[in-house]
C-alpha cells in the first residue's frame, strides 16, 4: 500500500505558517547580508544611513516665533495712510461718487465698498495683514505678544476706529507724535503696526 502526500488543502502542521514557514509568532530571520557594512564602507562599521541623516534642522516645523516688537519698529504714518487708502477709505470714496450719479447704484457699490473694508479688516487681524497692508509693507500686531490678534478683534478694532473721528479726527493723526504711532483704536485694542 503506497501513502499519498497530502493534500493542498490540508492544514500546516500545528504551530507551522502555511507553506512551510516559521512557526507563529516565531521572529523572521533577517535577509542575508543585514547587518554587513555597506558595500565600500570600512570593516566594523555599522549598515545604515549616515549619522544624522533624516534629522531635521533646528527650527524646522515650528511655529514662528512672536516677541512684542522692539520699540523703535513702528510703521511710519505715510504708510498707515498708504494702506488706510486702499483698505477701506478709498471704496467709500468710490461710492460717493456713484451716490451722487444714482443713488440705487450709489447704495450697492456702498454695501461692497462696506464688504471690502470688513473683509480687510478680518485680514489685518486674522494674518496680520489687509490688502492695503501688504501694499503698504506693514502689519497689525498685538502689543503684548507681537502676534495677530484674531479675525474677530481686527474686526472690532474696525469699528472702534470710530472714537479716532471724534475729536476733529485727531486719532487718525495721534500716530505722527505717538512714540509707539497708535492711534486711540490702537491703544483701546492694544495693537502696534510694524513695517514688515
Amino acid at each position: 500500500m503506497t501513502t499519498m502526500p497530502p493534500a493542498d488543502d490540508a492544514p500546516p502542521p500545528e504551530g507551522q505558517q502555511p507553506g512551510g514557514g516559521q512557526p507563529y509568532g516565531a521572529p523572521d530571520a533577517p535577509p542575508p547580508g543585514y547587518g554587513q557594512p555597506a558595500y565600500g564602507a570600512p570593516e566594523g562599521q555599522p549598515a545604515g544611513p549616515p549619522p544624522g541623516y533624516g534629522q531635521q534642522p533646528p527650527g524646522y516645523g515650528q511655529q514662528p516665533a512672536y516677541g512684542a516688537p522692539p520699540a523703535t519698529a513702528y510703521a511710519d504714518w505715510g504708510k498707515r495712510v498708504y494702506s488706510a487708502l486702499i483698505d477701506s477709505v478709498g471704496p467709500f470714496i468710490v461710492a460717493g461718487i456713484f451716490y451722487s450719479i444714482s443713488r440705487p447704484l450709489g447704495a450697492i457699490v456702498w454695501l461692497a465698498a462696506l464688504a471690502w473694508s470688513l473683509y480687510n479688516a478680518y485680514q489685518a487681524g486674522e494674518t496680520g495683514q489687509s490688502y492695503g497692508k501688504k501694499i503698504a509693507g506693514t502689519r497689525l500686531l498685538s502689543e503684548q505678544t507681537g502676534a495677530p490678534i484674531g479675525g474677530g478683534l481686527g474686526i472690532g478694532r474696525y469699528f472702534v476706529h470710530i472714537v479716532d473721528s471724534i475729536p476733529c479726527y485727531l486719532g487718525y493723526l495721534w500716530p505722527i507724535w505717538d512714540g509707539k504711532r497708535q492711534t486711540f483704536a490702537d491703544k483701546l485694542i492694544k495693537t502696534v503696526v510694524v513695517p514688515v
